[in-house]
């Protein structure tokens, strides 16, 4: 029997991606769907959010989860000083919050966002597919973001409808 072979590696070129650069990175998690989620603290007597799509289950006992965050972005000193965040995650309906919450300057708890304060003091979104509020365990620097890791405390995974995805750039819907 002769073994497989491997397919041939295209390691850059003056047209694409260099080998370890941001660049490549960036290209590659372009062609990586992933779940959106909107991480939600509340500081100061103030909430704070963001999309994230890092959204990551670490460990089932204890329930730990991870997600990051640019020590740049605007809701980065309520995530840094809060012991308690809300982790969301969207349904392909709510392709607009997920836009809203992205967006850099947004009014991101107005008038047209459901939410209410959770356990915790927590800020909750309404009409999710599931939420869970977590504690914060650890906050590990990764370059210019952290890498938040949180424990679940409480939640409601019962929500109605299918997942929004995060893919080349884009929300999108599953196909069917």
């Amino acid at each position: 029997m002769t073994a497989p072979t491997a397919p041939p590696v295209s390691l850059g070129s003056a047209d694409g991606p260099l080998p370890g650069s941001p660049e490549l990175l960036r290209s590659v998690f372009r062609r990586h769907a992933a779940g959106v989620a909107v991480i939600t603290a509340e500081t100061g007597g103030r909430p704070a959010g963001f999309t994230a799509t890092s959204l990551n289950s670490v460990s089932a006992d204890p329930p730990l989860l991870s997600f990051t965050i640019g020590t740049g972005a605007s809701s980065w000193p309520a995530v840094r000083d809060s012991a308690y965040l809300g982790v969301h995650i969207l349904g392909e309906h709510q392709r607009e919050l997920a836009g809203l919450f992205a967006r850099s300057g947004a009014d991101r708890f107005g008038a047209q966002t459901e939410w209410a304060p959770g356990p915790h003091g927590v800020p909750l979104l309404g009409g999710v597919l599931a939420w869970m509020v977590c504690r914060v365990v650890a906050r590990v620097p990764a370059g210019a973001h952290r890498v938040v890791i949180a424990e679940a405390v409480a939640g409601d995974p019962a929500g109605e409808g299918r997942p929004l995805l995060y893919h080349q750039g884009r929300f999108n819907a599953l196909r069917d």
